[in-house]
Parts: C-alpha cells; sequence; structure tokens
C-alpha cells in the first residue's frame, strides 16, 4: 500500500463510517477493517486497538452519563415528542461510539503501516498540491507546538503550586487554569514560530524544494483492492448496494 492509498481509504471509511444508516454496511466496513489490520498490519494490530480504546472511552463514559443516566431518551424520539427509554438511548451511544471507535481505528492502523516513514516522507509522497502539502507539514510542526505548551504549562503550574503531579482536589478545581496556561503558552509558540523562525529558517522555500526533490508516488494494485473493498462496504451502508 502507498501513502495516496491509505489517505484515501481513510477518507473512504471516514464517509462510510458516517453516513452508514444500514447494519449490514456498518458491519462490512468492520470486517475490511479487520481484514486490513490482519493482512497490512499483523500483531501491532492490538496497539491500534488499545490507543483506539483510550482515545473514545472517554466520550463514550460522558455520553452514558448524559444520555443514558441524565436524558434516558435518544435524540430521534426527543425529536418526535414520543416518551423514550433508556435503551434506545443506550442504542444511540453505543451507535456513535462504535462510528468514532471505526474511524480512530483506521487512522491508527495507517499511522503503524507507514511508521517507518516520518511525517515529511509521507507527505512528499502524496499526489496533492504544493500548496496543501506545504500545509499539512506545518501542521504537523503545530502540533509539537501543543505538546510543547502542554508540558511548558504543566511544569510552570507545578513550580508554582498551583496543580500537583498526582491525581488530587486541586487538580480538578485549577484545572481551568492549565487549559487557560496551555493555549495561551501555544498562541505564543505559534505567533513566535510563524513570524520569527519560519522566515528566518527559510522553512518555506526549503520545503518547496523538498517537495520538488520527491515525486510523488502513483497508486498501486494492493491500494485499488482495499479502496474497491471500502467502497463496497460503504456503499452498503449508505443502502446503495441494497436498492
Amino acid at each position: 500500500m502507498t501513502p495516496n492509498g491509505a489517505a484515501v481509504f481513510v477518507i473512504v471509511i471516514l464517509v462510510g463510517a458516517l453516513a452508514a444508516s444500514e447494519p449490514i454496511g456498518f458491519a462490512l466496513l468492520y470486517v475490511v477493517i479487520a481484514a486490513f489490520a490482519l493482512i497490512e498490519i499483523g500483531t501491532r494490530t492490538l496497539a491500534a486497538l488499545l490507543r483506539s480504546a483510550l482515545i473514545v472511552l472517554p466520550l463514550a463514559v460522558f455520553m452514558v452519563l448524559v444520555w443514558v443516566g441524565l436524558v434516558g431518551r435518544s435524540p430521534a424520539e426527543i425529536a418526535a415528542g414520543v416518551p423514550g427509554t433508556r435503551a434506545a438511548a443506550a442504542t444511540y451511544v453505543a451507535v456513535v461510539c462504535l462510528r468514532l471507535f471505526l474511524i480512530v481505528v483506521a487512522v491508527q492502523l495507517v499511522i503503524l503501516r507507514f511508521d517507518r516513514l516520518t511525517p515529511l516522507q509521507f507527505i512528499c509522497a502524496l499526489r496533492i498540491p504544493a500548496t496543501a502539502k506545504r500545509l499539512l507539514a506545518l501542521t504537523l510542526s503545530l502540533s509539537e507546538t501543543l505538546r510543547h505548551a502542554v508540558e511548558r504549562a504543566r511544569t510552570a503550574l507545578i513550580a508554582a503550586g498551583v496543580i500537583t503531579r498526582r491525581p488530587s482536589l486541586r487538580n480538578i478545581v485549577n484545572g481551568w487554569m492549565l487549559v487557560q496556561t496551555v493555549w495561551l503558552s501555544a498562541i505564543t509558540i505559534a505567533v513566535g514560530r510563524m513570524r520569527d523562525k519560519w522566515p528566518i529558517e527559510g522553512t518555506m522555500s526549503r520545503l518547496d524544494d523538498m517537495f520538488r526533490r520527491a515525486p510523488p508516488q502513483s497508486l498501486g494494485s494492493g491500494d485499488t483492492i482495499w479502496l474497491v473493498l471500502g467502497v463496497v462496504a460503504a456503499a452498503f451502508g449508505i443502502g446503495i448496494g441494497l436498492a
């Protein structure tokens, strides 16, 4: 599989997961992802599943508390103005979480599939305009900025005694200060990079030169197979394959 095929494959899975209204199509999407994991990833699939579960779990807990615990009805029942049941609310929560889990797993599997490539190598292989490649590369750079902002803000607040290293009541009370500090730190670092660091280092011209020297890859036969399987599953999910 090539980076171009992987990118389109994730988009197909994302569209299928969001638009799926038929159970058979939803199940087929999971079958395609399972086959992709078995053939392309192998034993490392467990790591992708664990990461995806950790990402989706907080949302699942929150939705269960809100829709099943507090509201007790599904959105469809609320819109129809009929008395609802907690079972319907639980079904709604399960469907939403399964959709999100499918998308997150697809992204995690693709990341593991190309873990031997650097982010810039992956971007260079994509068959997209140079402007889009530049935007992706700079966005990845800013993601590292956010990570540094979190580390700086957390260290500063711990040193000031505002929060603690371990879970505590003080962390719950002053958690909003951590969010504000991270946000201000991230904005400051990002503005500094865009205004000073990148122009001085000639980041834009270096990226353009790299993109010119690394021609994009074409779709391979393996890409075609996975894309066809994904499109078929997505088509059944939105009811086209059942017509």
